[in-house]
């Protein structure tokens, strides 16, 4: 029987090579909602405003997201929640 060399043992190291594949495919299936700067999160709440999607509430500096009944007072905050909704739903239907 051969004795193993432990210089040549390269089992850590597939270990750790696999342990990072499986964070970089966890990492790509969920959606990346928390880095929306101030600007873009103002042109995604101009657009839901537009497709009817988010009701703006005159003189409350209110947006209410009318699929999920929510109501905000930050623009940016209107708009994580939103791509998190999106993308929950749309893992609800790929999961059917």
């Amino acid at each position: 029987m051969t004795d193993l060399n432990p210089i040549d043992d390269t089992t850590d190291d597939y270990r750790r090579f696999e342990a990072k594949l499986v964070a970089h495919d966890r990492d790509a299936t969920h959606a990346v909602t928390a880095d929306i700067g101030d600007t873009a999160a103002r042109k995604l709440v101009t657009e839901l405003i537009d497709d009817g999607v988010v009701t703006p509430v005159p003189g409350q500096r209110v947006f209410v997201h009318e699929p999920s009944g929510t109501a905000f007072d930050s623009s940016t905050q209107l708009a994580v929640f939103h791509r998190g909704w999106t993308a929950a739903r749309d893992a609800d239907e790929v999961g059917e």
